[in-house]
């Protein structure tokens, strides 16, 4: 049997929980409370007892901590959880071998002394969002923590935010039927990923390390627009060059979400998105996630059925130990399974 490390599970350590909640903010509501897998520790062992061969990488969850506080309360916040973790972890390795820093990109240096901080403790890397508060990440006020994390050489969880606040039509306030996470978060992760394309991010720093949620969104569908379609950026747009933009480029822009991203496989069980991921990634771009958890049954499900679909598909016993753990600990450089 393959030992298999779950790369993005989420959990809120209890006394940062205990500090949200106090806080009252509405982002802490029945979604969470409901879930006592997010944040009571003996229900998330019981949880990953349940499966043989089996252990989780711990990370933060929702929402971004730039949204609760602001200025240098960020890091302290930012500290709660790290430390939270860093303790829950070097007690339990069997269980939860390694631990996501959370920063937030909104402090004063751009989460930059944390994220140092906590993957000198023991991070395996560090968590962002895919905006922050709403801006772009590829805003200059940015750039210092993408500096810092590829000196560094640790990989970066990159997690959708986007809330119902983000309208689906422009004569509208809000996002309708959870559209905004159903597709949304998809729309977002895959917007975030050109952000940083052609803005030049990703040829600066070619070392970054940058593991995308949910398979890369909806990138693995559109092959075909983000190859062929991009080849021709400019050729739709007449109010500003977009071909100097893609000269500026020193690849083609299909090569950088293909072999420059990695992504995981928490597609909440759905086994087309899975084969279309496999598809369109790379053996060695790929690590197994669950999502854990939100799912329907508090925290199982996603695990067991990702599990199901991935040991379905035929594929040799090196790449599967490859997805299962090999490449998170080439990615963190960290031996994980022992």
């Amino acid at each position: 049997m393959v030992m298999r490390v779950d790369a993005y599970t989420h959990f809120i350590p209890e006394k940062f929980f205990a500090k949200i909640v106090e806080s009252g903010h509405p982002g802490i509501g029945k979604r969470v409370r409901e879930i006592p897998c997010i944040h009571d520790l003996n229900v998330r062992k019981k949880v990953v007892d349940s499966f043989k061969d089996y252990a989780q990488i711990l990370s933060y969850s929702l929402p971004p901590l730039e949204l609760l506080t602001k200025g240098a309360e960020l890091d302290e916040y930012s500290k709660l959880i790290n430390d939270g973790f860093a303790e829950i972890t070097a007690k339990d390795r069997d269980r939860f071998p390694g631990y996501v820093a959370q920063v937030s990109l909104a402090a004063p240096d751009a989460g930059v002394a944390e994220a140092t901080r906590a993957i000198k403790n023991g991070a395996l890397g560090v968590q962002i969002y895919t905006n922050v508060a709403g801006k772009p990440l590829d805003e200059p006020e940015f750039e210092p923590f993408f500096a810092a994390m590829a000196k560094l050489g640790k990989p970066i969880w990159m997690h959708p935010a986007r809330a119902a606040n983000f309208p689906d039509y422009l004569t509208e306030k809000k996002s309708k039927y959870e559209i905004w996470w159903t597709f949304g978060w998809s729309y977002e992760t895959a917007a975030a990923m050109a952000r940083l394309v052609f803005s030049g991010i990703m040829d600066k720093y070619p070392s970054l390390k940058i593991i995308t949620h949910h398979f890369g969104g909806i990138v693995p569908m559109l092959e075909g627009r983000i190859g062929p379609g991009w080849d021709q950026l400019g050729a739709r747009t007449s109010d500003e060059d977009l071909g100097a933009v893609l000269k500026r480029l020193k690849k083609r822009p299909l090569d950088y979400f293909k072999h420059s991203f990695y992504a995981d496989t928490a597609v909440f069980g759905g086994e087309p998105a899975t084969h279309c991921g496999f598809g369109f990634y790379d053996f060695d771009k790929i690590v197994f996630a669950s999502d854990c958890p939100f799912d329907p049954e508090k925290g199982t499900m996603y695990i067991r059925e990702t599990q199901r679909i991935l040991d379905g598909i035929d594929f040799p016993k090196d790449k599967q130990e490859q997805v299962y753990h090999g490449n998170l600990e080439a990615l963190t450089g960290v031996k994980l399974v022992k």
